[in-house]
């Protein structure tokens, strides 16, 4: 393996392995925090835990992998929904404790299908906090004015990567393929949630749909169509007198 480029504040050093492993402090168990944060827009993505073999194999591979706690197994992010993350660069603290990871994220980093897992905000009333989660209300139904936040972040997160164009990013390909490619995977999303429908997989169908919800993003920002614009006419559609 060569050398390993690592920044901890303004001191730049040259490490191998060995010598990056020695100066994490793992647990007890082998393990460390390891933040994930977006490399353009500077969104903390996620946190999770790698041990020895899941970091060489970040490393090795340039995208991460964890250590699943509760699985007990190596998991390689986005190998299953296709939601992976590019590593841009490797930092650890001044403790050694935690490590922190600049990405090109590759869709949503939350398995709800958010871009951030962070998204259950504390607000304080009176000095004392509150609780709001964005996902869920009390009945597990999508709660409040918040419901659709997802898409108005997602929205901004394409319209930024097409300003920036990042390195190695999923959409940067999308938008240098241009409007052919964009509308080529459109049809695939849409072929894969009608199979997805029929053979009445819900868990497929919501990832499906979920693909398919992004690249038609995609499209309206090739296209320069806002998604307000798009509500807008559900919404003159939906005041229009019935016909039946």
């Amino acid at each position: 393996m060569t050398d390993i480029s690592l920044q901890s504040e303004m001191i730049h050093q040259s490490l191998s392995f060995e010598e990056l492993t020695a100066a994490i402090k793992w647990d007890e168990n082998g393990l460390v925090p390891a933040i994930v944060q977006d490399a353009s827009s500077k969104q903390v993505l996620m946190m999770a835990y790698m041990n020895n073999e899941s970091l060489r194999r970040s490393l090795d591979s340039g995208e991460t992998w964890f250590w699943s706690r509760s699985r007990q197994e190596y998991w390689h992010k986005g190998g299953t929904s296709g939601n992976t993350q590019r590593i841009r660069s490797l930092h650890y603290d001044c403790d050694g404790d935690t490590l922190l990871l600049l990405v090109d994220a590759n869709g949503p980093a939350c398995h709800t299908g958010r871009i951030s897992c962070f998204y259950n905000e504390v607000n304080t009333v009176d000095n004392k906090p509150t609780f709001q989660n964005d996902a869920v209300n009390e009945n597990n139904t999508a709660s409040g004015s918040d419901r659709f936040a997802i898409l108005a972040e997602l929205e901004q997160m394409i319209a930024d990567r097409e300003r920036e164009r990042p390195e190695g990013a999923y959409t940067t390909y999308l938008f240098e393929k241009g409007i052919d490619k964009i509308l080529k995977k459109v049809g695939e999303e849409t072929a894969e949630t009608i199979i997805a429908a029929k053979n009445g997989d819900n868990e497929e169908l919501r990832y499906e749909v979920s693909d398919l919800i992004y690249h038609l993003l995609v499209l309206l920002q090739e296209r320069k169509l806002p998604l307000d614009d798009v509500l807008a006419e559900l919404d003159r559609r939906h005041e229009r007198p019935r016909k039946d």
